[in-house]
């Protein structure tokens, strides 16, 4: 039993790493209806910029409080530029753009910074404390801690906010937000935003744990996007959820499922993922959508 709650204590924090990248994908869907392959590798972008700016001598926290908001202006630039003139495209095309900046962000790492794996300085210190038998880290419930926070601004600002208001009706019907005064676009260009910030908070969760290289969020990005099928991708509490069960499920079943090893753990929540689908198509949180004819 002490194996199986450590597990599941190095899996929620895990799985609030998966909880905020399923976050990002989950805000750009609701707005625009598109899931963002590319959202990993902006996220690396940004959290090698951070580095840089350890590396020439700032402070890893204000290094987070600088790249935060040039991460948001990343987010604009891109639905502005990129995303904007595909959106009334096939969805196969948009598809092909958003992994298209997959591709060019991994490369525009490579091609700054190398391949090699770089150390990357953590937010939290190393500390940690035996609970009951079980280790408990300062990085695991600072982890945590940062999801929640997300989770309440997140909540406060689309319920509490004009802002979030706009933004949340934006999403919801475009057309009839237009005719009540609501600038649609900028509220879309917002949600990019936004999302590219969250993108660059859960790489910076990412970086100590896993090294910073140009294809850390590649794996992040299959258990982000897991996530946010379990949890409904019009859900972001479903998707912060999906991710903590998508971290615990993969911790323990890697661990008592000794057949499947390190290398096919990925399996293990894609499956659970695909099994609660079979039995709620829309996932766990998502809400059906009713046509009348």
């Amino acid at each position: 039993m002490a194996l199986f709650f450590q597990l599941t204590v190095d899996g929620l924090a895990s799985g609030a790493i998966y909880a905020s990248l399923a976050l990002a994908l989950v805000l750009i869907f609701r707005a625009t209806r598109i899931v963002n392959f590319g959202q990993g590798e902006m996220a690396t972008f940004s959290a090698y910029c951070a580095w840089q700016l350890c590396e020439w001598g700032v402070p890893m926290m204000i290094s987070f409080l600088v790249v935060t908001p040039l991460a948001f202006l990343l987010g604009i630039i891109v639905f502005r530029f990129v995303i904007r003139p595909v959106s009334r495209a096939p969805v196969e095309a948009v598809v092909v753009v958003t992994l298209g900046l997959f591709v060019v962000f991994q490369a525009l790492c490579l091609w700054l910074w190398g391949s090699d794996q770089r150390a990357f300085p953590s937010l939290f210190p190393n500390l940690g404390w035996d609970v009951l038998g079980i280790r408990v880290t300062a990085s695991a419930v600072g982890t945590l801690a940062v999801l929640l926070g997300l989770a309440l601004a997140i909540g406060a600002v689309f319920r509490f906010t004009r802002l979030g208001l706009a933004m949340r009706a934006s999403a919801y019907d475009g057309e009839k937000s237009l005719l009540v005064g609501i600038p649609v676009e900028r509220m879309l260009m917002l949600g990019w935003g936004f999302a590219a910030m969250i993108g660059f908070i859960a790489a910076l969760l990412v970086g100590p744990r896993l090294f910073l290289s140009p294809t850390m969020m590649m794996p992040i990005l299959l258990y982000a996007l897991a996530s946010a099928t379990l949890g409904g991708w019009d859900s972001p509490l479903g998707a912060m959820i999906g991710g903590l069960i998508v971290g615990v499920v993969e911790s323990v079943g890697a661990a008592f499922l000794p057949f499947i090893g390190a290398d096919l753990r990925v399996v293990i929540p894609i499956i659970v993922a695909l099994v609660v689908l079979l039995v709620r198509p829309i996932g766990l949180f998502g809400t059906r959508t009713v046509v009348k004819l």
